[in-house]
């Protein structure tokens, strides 16, 4: 199967698992930081309320394609709700996490890597390791 052709829902539930795994492997490196400390800033950029604001963030900068992923997973119904979000926050952030899960199935990882850039500013990363 294409992963264009998967639902918006099975790519957002790969791609949380994909952003989350960029998430951690960015604050564990060069850090000596507690796993508890890690936990407590990794929720930072993996609540739909930050991940909502990386859609918009990189929303212009994504490619038609792209953008049509993340729009599929942003109007997706999904079964649940977010805690801490608003329910447009909770949909933004389901169509970056489709958007993750595409270019993670597509073995896009240098554009992967890219987007994840611009979701976590250098200058975050690197106050954060200190």
């Amino acid at each position: 199967m294409r992963p264009e052709e998967y639902s918006p829902l099975n790519l957002a539930y790969l791609g949380d698992a994909v952003f989350e795994l960029m998430v951690r492997e960015t604050l564990v490196a060069g850090s000596s930081e507690n796993v508890c400390g890690l936990f407590r800033r990794a929720k930072a950029y993996v609540c739909a309320s930050a991940q909502s604001q990386s859609y918009f963030r990189l929303f212009d900068r994504l490619s038609p394609s792209e953008q049509r992923v993340a729009k599929r997973g942003r109007n997706s119904k999904p079964g649940g709700k977010a805690k801490n979000a608003s329910v447009m926050e909770y949909q933004h952030a389901t169509g970056l996490e489709a958007l993750f899960g595409y270019l993670y199935l597509s073995g896009k990882s240098d554009r992967l890597k890219e987007l994840f850039a611009m979701c976590v500013p250098t200058e975050v990363e690197s106050n954060e390791k200190q």
